[in-house]
């Protein structure tokens, strides 16, 4: 398809903005962040803030800054339901554990907990950052982003040398690094090394040297405590997620693709906000909702299967004229239309077998309409009506949207799920709508720069469904 130079140009801004989202939203809190900032440069306002809100108004509601709801209100009665583009902003990494820091033989490490599902012998040996939030006994709370400056250190987790990697190489995929061996390497010291201190009088006597060992966890500790204000025991408190290090890039001499660490679903979640964003309030009130926790289950107050969308969607009932009634709460989620906007796998020529080339998605074949999630006959499936997806088929056409209907690969191979089960559970017409995405929850994964531009653009013309 042709573009002209205006369609480009606004393609190239998507791409590089989107770039700059997920350089700068490692984590959930990060995104959150990125969002209310943008949202409010828009006239979004705080909801809790608002005494009332009418038709045309522009409000958001967070929770716990890990899951955010964006809404546009329309001119119809919110009985008669809402568009909304549902995504979620966690992504597959490593955790650190309640108590994370020890030495060991003179390495000190960081303990942790792998989040999500990922292949864990993919996240040996890479440069990683940390990412998180430590809160403090007196109320204060420290953020932490080490190793995305140039400046900044990196970390990263040792593997077996080839040469004496015999029975490692033995074992299957699943088992070559274990869960409990992904300690991430916080510093080391010369075992040799010692500490001389004396006071003025000791010094004038060089014969008479106190000599005090060092430790590697000491030092670490200590750098924590000068740098951040950090004390050992705050660990106990903190959010730390132990994420690639490096800034999404264009993959391909033809510059095609976007590789870059939390593409699912991240990917879903800026186009998502991003046609929200470039909007105007339809008939049909509008939302955005980004929620946490999808890759371990939707679980927790700030995931899919928590009453946090509910009760955001009942507080806007309450600002708006006739006040709140649980009939109305229920009216406007049965009536409402949503994408779960989550991503697809992208077809792997070098691993055909995998997929039913039929009902694969390609990377730059546009938005990925997915009837059922789930894995092996359906389970944890959401199911969408055919009726549902005729008139979004009708939707996509009209708007000049390129789309395609996928699964995720063969039927016996796996499967995943989504939150669109969750959502679907109120009534409403629900369909996973998003982006393939090639090496999937691999640290760093890849998305074709059209598919992106035709999600933003397919999601624009889905917020005017009436």
């Amino acid at each position: 398809m042709r573009k002209n130079k205006k369609s480009l140009s606004i393609g190239n801004n998507l791409i590089e903005n989107y770039k700059n989202f997920l350089n700068n939203g490692k984590t959930e809190r990060e995104c959150v962040t990125q969002i209310v900032k943008a949202a409010e440069a828009k006239g979004y306002k705080n909801l809790a803030e608002c005494k009332s809100v009418k038709s045309g108004d522009k409000v958001y509601v967070t929770k716990m800054n890990k899951a955010v709801a964006l809404f546009q209100i329309g001119s119809a009665n919110i009985e008669d339901g809402m568009n909304i583009l549902g995504a979620h902003i966690d992504s597959p990494r490593l955790d650190a554990k309640q108590n994370p820091i020890y030495e060991k033989d003179f390495i000190t490490y960081l303990n942790t907990h792998y989040y999500g599902g990922i292949k864990k012998y993919q996240w040996v040996t890479i440069p990683l950052a940390i990412h998180g939030i430590v809160c403090k006994t007196d109320g204060t709370s420290i953020s932490v982003n080490i190793g995305e400056d140039e400046i900044d250190p990196v970390f990263c987790i040792s593997d077996i040398l080839p040469h004496l990697a015999q029975e490692q190489m033995k074992k299957s995929g699943s088992e070559i690094i274990k869960g409990e061996d992904l300690d991430v390497i916080l510093g080391s010291i010369n075992p040799t090394k010692k500490d001389e201190k004396a006071d003025d009088e000791k010094k004038k006597d060089k014969k008479k040297k106190k000599e005090e060992k060092i430790t590697s966890k000491k030092i670490i500790l200590e750098l924590l405590r000068k740098k951040y204000d950090i004390e050992e025991k705050d660990f106990e408190s903190a959010e730390l997620e132990i994420v690639p290090s490096g800034k999404a890039r264009d993959c391909g001499l033809d510059r095609s693709l976007v590789l870059g660490y939390g593409q699912d679903d991240r990917s879903c979640a800026y186009t998502s906000f991003a046609a929200l964003m470039d909007s105007d309030a339809s008939v049909k009130t509008s939302c955005c909702l980004c929620v946490d926790k999808e890759e371990i289950g939707s679980v927790g107050a700030t995931g899919m299967g928590s009453h946090m969308f509910e009760n955001a969607v009942a507080e806007l009932i309450a600002r708006m004229p006739g006040g709140y009634s649980d009939l109305a709460l229920r009216r406007c989620l049965a009536n409402s239309n949503m994408l779960s906007s989550d991503v697809n796998a992208a077809y792997d020529p070098i691993n055909a077998g995998l997929y039913d080339k039929d009902n694969a998605s390609f990377l730059g074949g546009g938005l990925v309409f997915n009837k059922y999630t789930g894995s092996r006959g359906k389970s944890g499936a959401n199911d969408a009506n055919p009726e549902f997806i005729a008139k979004l088929r009708a939707c996509m056409i009209n708007a000049n949207v390129n789309y395609q209907m996928a699964e995720l690969g063969k039927v016996d191979q796996g499967g995943g799920g989504t939150i669109a089960y969750l959502a679907s559970k109120y009534g409403m017409n629900v369909i996973d709508a998003g982006i393939s995405v090639l090496s999937m929850h691999a640290p760093w994964e890849l998305t074709a720069r059209e598919d992106l531009m035709q999600a933003y653009n397919g999601y624009k013309a889905f917020l005017k469904l009436k």
